[in-house]
């Protein structure tokens, strides 16, 4: 008889003459830098071992035949450590795309990836500043996102983008749900680029701080960087523009270093700068990029830091870049639970949401999928291609092959 319908008794077997206890479920205390979220319910504190970065912080070598380039004012690498920083007066989470490369009619931002959805990963990573105030900007398909706000973002104030289109456009309706009066550091992110984690973020202000700019952006570099907006710098590093790639010139488009589309403002520039743009360019948008520009030729400070770890600053578009952005996703959950005690006979078979929570000496056999708020206590094996969503398992089980256990049969 299939296992899936084994009574739960039949499926789960007690190792010891009595349970252990719960106690060991949750997770680790862990030795490396990470970014510490706040959880959607009741802002308890939740590491998540995903939110490593591995290669963040490590500058790539020079080119061949190039030596070591000094630091120039300006460019910043992504550095990992204790960062101490202010939190934000905002942040404005960009989610009014279309997303017609996803083709599908789920508007782009709900597709999920690890357990949430796209919004929830920028709204997750979000919370980690502490801002005094939360906005997402929505238009398409607006009545879904905000239901899907509601739930997983209480707390976030949906602001509507309306006919103007462009990234400039979307911020202005952002700061239009703020208080007139809003001062100090406003963070811009986009609500699908998933991996973005707060540890990132937190570097980011904290240079935005330190340098006391007008704009710092987040850039990384690309072997290929077509399709993205390039950085301009002047001869001593600093940054004097971001050029589209429609817009830009033969010697432009040859620039590596690209926007990632997450940036810091100082709230009164940023205000100011946007009463100024227009839609004088290719694509007839109001660009948030010559904010930018204005601030360069305002005389105003502005910077880079430089992502080294390409992951971070990936967005999605497509069908295809889910995939990999989820598969990316799930290696850096697992290996973050390896790190901890956790066993997976099979990685590359074995999924295992970001909420879920796995004690020392789990065991993970082939094709496990680990769904939801799943809880498994310390040294609980499950079997393989086991399903468990919003299940508790306890220390010491074992979790039969080909089972499918969810919150209710977990209660059985």
């Amino acid at each position: 008889q299939h296992a899936g319908l084994w009574s739960l008794e039949a499926r789960v077997r007690i190792l010891g003459a009595e349970r252990r206890s719960m106690s060991g479920v949750g997770v680790p205390s862990l030795s490396r830098p990470t970014a510490v979220t706040r959880s959607p319910v009741g802002y308890a504190p939740t590491v998540h071992p995903y939110l490593i970065s591995e290669t963040v912080g490590v500058r790539p070598r020079p080119p061949p035949g190039r030596g070591r380039r000094r630091r120039e004012p300006g460019r910043e690498p992504v550095r990992r450590g204790h960062v101490t920083s202010t939190a934000p007066a905002a942040v404005i989470v960009m989610a009014a795309g279309k997303g017609t490369r996803m083709r599908s009619v789920t508007p782009k931002v709900l597709h999920r990836i690890g357990g949430r959805s796209l919004v929830d990963h920028a709204v997750t990573a979000a919370r980690g500043l502490e801002p005094q105030h939360l906005v997402v900007v929505v238009r398409h398909e607006r009545d879904a996102v905000i239901a899907h706000l509601a739930e997983v973002a209480p707390d976030a104030v949906p602001a509507d983008q309306d006919e103007v289109p462009g990234t400039g456009r979307a911020v202005a309706c952002g700061l239009a749900a703020l208080p007139e009066d809003l001062d100090g550091p406003v963070v811009v992110t986009s609500g699908d680029v998933p991996l973005l984690d707060t540890a990132t973020l937190k570097e980011l202000l904290a240079q935005h701080h330190e340098r006391g700019d007008a704009v710092t952006l987040l850039t990384t570099e690309l072997e290929d960087p077509t399709g993205y907006g390039r950085v301009v710098r002047e001869a001593d590093g600093t940054v004097s523009a971001v050029v589209e790639q429609r817009d830009a010139s033969e010697a432009q488009r040859a620039i590596r270093e690209i926007n990632a589309g997450v940036y810091v403002f100082d709230a009164a520039h940023l205000r100011t700068a946007l009463a100024t743009l227009g839609t004088d360019n290719d694509q007839g948008e109001v660009y948030l990029t010559d904010v930018v520009a204005h601030a360069h030729r305002a005389g105003r400070s502005t910077s880079a830091l430089v992502a080294t770890d390409h992951w971070l600053v990936e967005g999605c578009n497509d069908r295809a870049q889910l995939a990999e952005l989820g598969a990316e996703l799930n290696r850096r959950v697992l290996a973050g639970w390896m790190a901890q005690g956790v066993g997976v006979v099979d990685p590359a078979s074995t999924w295992v949401d970001v909420t879920a929570e796995l004690a020392q000496d789990v065991t993970l056999e082939q094709g496990v999928l680990v769904r939801g708020t799943t809880r498994i206590g310390q040294g609980a094996r499950v079997g393989a291609y086991a399903i468990l969503t919003d299940a508790v398992i306890p220390a010491g089980c074992v979790v039969a092959p080909f089972s499918q256990l969810d919150a209710d049969a977990a209660q059985a």
